[in-house]
């Protein structure tokens, strides 16, 4: 069975526990505390970051990496487009969210708000919160743009990047700090993904000190 070493809330882990589950690779989740810089971690990924994932006798690092790995050696389902447009696309789109979004938001609020607590490093900045606050408008904005042209965010297919989006705004709305109101495309796309089976360990998830809001495993939320 495949291992991924992982945090529940880090929207690089959550990518690939979702590609994982989208194409049924059993695996078995190993929390990391990554930050305390563990040898034996450092061992597994000098770089000291999750996710790392166990897989076919082979330690592999860097989530989009890793995504892309799985396309190759279990392509089905297929999460990336068969067309090279498509593919450039998708890889503009996963890295629109894991760069320019986890930068102007996750790292604002996620970050502030739980890691800090979690790791012991004091109080959030409210400065970064109410920064977060504000950036996460402009692309909630964007990603509706994008589904009043298509139905996923790449395309007429679900793919990657819609998983990169949904990692990262499934561990912001664990902190209930996505205002899904505000576009009723965006909040339709992510209704749809959320009922996927894929999805059903995320919304399982629980960290302690931080309950889930209720509406966090709602489908009907």
């Amino acid at each position: 069975m495949a291992q991924l070493y992982h945090f529940p809330l880090s929207p690089f882990c959550r990518k690939v526990r979702l590609s994982l589950a989208e194409k049924r690779i059993e695996v078995k989740l190993e929390e990391e505390r990554y930050w305390e810089q563990d040898p034996e971690f450092l061992r597994r990924n000098p770089a000291g970051k999750v996710p790392v994932l166990r897989i076919d006798g082979k330690l592999l690092t860097e989530s989009a990496a890793i995504c892309e790995y799985l396309e190759e050696i279990y392509p089905e389902p297929s999460l990336m487009p068969r067309d090279p447009e498509g593919r450039y696309e998708v890889r503009r789109l996963v890295s629109w969210f894991d760069d320019k979004f986890h930068s102007e938001v996750t790292s604002k609020l996620l970050y502030e708000r739980v890691n800090k607590k979690v790791m012991g490093r004091g109080f959030p900045d409210s400065g970064n919160v109410k920064a977060g606050a504000r950036a996460i408008k402009y692309h909630l904005d964007y990603m509706a743009w994008l589904l009043d042209q298509r139905r996923w965010l790449a395309g007429d297919v679900m793919t990657l990047a819609d998983f990169a989006a949904a990692a990262h705004l499934s561990a912001l709305d664990y902190i209930s700090d996505v205002d899904w109101n505000r576009s009723e495309v965006v909040k339709d796309w992510y209704a749809k993904i959320k009922s996927r089976p894929a999805f059903r360990s995320i919304l399982a998830d629980q960290i302690p000190g931080f309950p889930q809001p209720p509406h966090y495993a709602d489908l009907d939320f």
